[in-house]
């Protein structure tokens, strides 16, 4: 079989690139919720169900995983970090529903599903959606499967997000950028270099998703010092949000309708265990806690975290309580997923 030329590869990309920048502007016309993101995975989705060869370059890919990065730090603010430390009971509980739910997920997935250990570990993860997709391209996981379970997580919770708000009185805007003060470019370009330079350092020790983790780590540090304040504009997040989105999409490209519908299932069934657990885990943070069993079930909820964070805010939560949860939440799983694949070494 012949590798693609980079011609025929540029081609793909430039093609799932203009279906993805359709879909997302047809879900933010429709006001569908994250459109920038769930709009181009359905239709590049079903673009690659219908048979369409659709890929996303390297280069791309990686500059997208760079501005995620720096966009997913800048969420960790001193206030999120002092909230750690003023809830250690919630975030103790929080790491063993992670745990469990990645157990419980991931038996379910390899016993009633049949997928092997490694794609039923990635596919359990609840979140982390851009880290699990390219830990799954790193470590040779059924990309495709864990893909449509990842996906079917964040859509099943962003579709109904909506809805959740409007029976409390609230309205949900159709994309959910991160809320604040643009950075300054300048402190944009020294923190993507900082991370790129981080990431390539990381990959060196073979450490999955470096391209993310790198800038996010330095990011959220630049946050939590206060050197680099503010987060990024939506002229980066929204492109990179429609090429995850593509990312995402095109993992569907030669998946048969059969081997579709197997993996709707599974989604669902991983999506309803990940709801589950984290109702389970909130009743009682709730209730030793004194606060409102909704603030934390949107804490604890497996969704996106632009989308969990702006319906907490929605709802009068704590933004500190819930941009804290959801950020420990990934951290959390940065360290679980690889766990639970076998992939953590010591360094040297």
């Amino acid at each position: 079989m012949q590798r693609p030329t980079i011609a025929t590869d540029l081609t793909a990309t430039a093609r799932a690139l203009a279906i993805g920048a359709f879909g997302a502007a047809l879900a933010w016309a429709l006001a569908f919720p994250a459109a920038v993101l769930i709009g181009p995975a359905i239709l590049v989705s079903l673009a690659g169900l219908r048979g369409m060869r659709l890929s996303v370059a390297d280069p791309v890919r990686d500059a997208c995983f760079v501005v995620l990065g720096i966009g997913i730090g800048s969420g960790f603010t001193a206030e999120a970090g002092g909230a750690i430390l003023q809830w250690p009971l919630a975030f103790a509980m929080l790491v063993a529903m992670l745990a469990a739910t990645l157990w419980l997920g991931r038996t379910v997935l390899e016993g009633g599903f049949g997928f092997d250990r490694r794609s039923a570990a990635l596919a359990a993860a609840p979140g982390h959606l851009s880290f699990v997709i390219g830990l799954a391209a790193d470590t040779g996981g059924d990309i495709a499967r864990i893909a449509v379970v990842q996906s079917i997580r964040l859509l099943a919770l962003s579709v109904t997000v909506p809805f959740v708000a409007l029976a409390l009185g609230y309205r949900m805007r159709a994309a959910m950028l991160p809320p604040g003060v643009p950075a300054a470019a300048a402190h944009v370009v020294v923190l993507a270099g900082l991370g790129i330079l981080l990431g390539l350092a990381l990959r060196r020790l073979s450490v999955p998703a470096p391209l993310l983790l790198g800038p996010l780590a330095v990011s959220a540090a630049g946050q939590v010092s206060g050197l680099s304040p503010g987060v990024l504009p939506g002229w980066l997040t929204v492109p990179a949000f429609v090429v995850m989105g593509c990312m995402i999409g095109t993992r569907f490209s030669g998946m048969t309708l059969a081997q579709f519908r197997a993996s709707l299932v599974a989604g669902l069934a991983v999506t309803t265990i990940a709801v589950a657990m984290a109702v389970l885990a909130a009743l009682p943070v709730a209730l030793v806690l004194d606060m409102p069993a909704a603030h934390v079930v949107v804490s604890f909820a497996p969704g996106g975290l632009e989308t969990m964070v702006a319906l907490g805010a929605a709802m009068g939560a704590s933004p500190g309580f819930v941009a804290a949860s959801h950020i420990l939440r990934l951290l959390i799983l940065t360290v679980l997923i690889p766990l639970s694949l076998g992939r953590v070494r010591r360094p040297g």
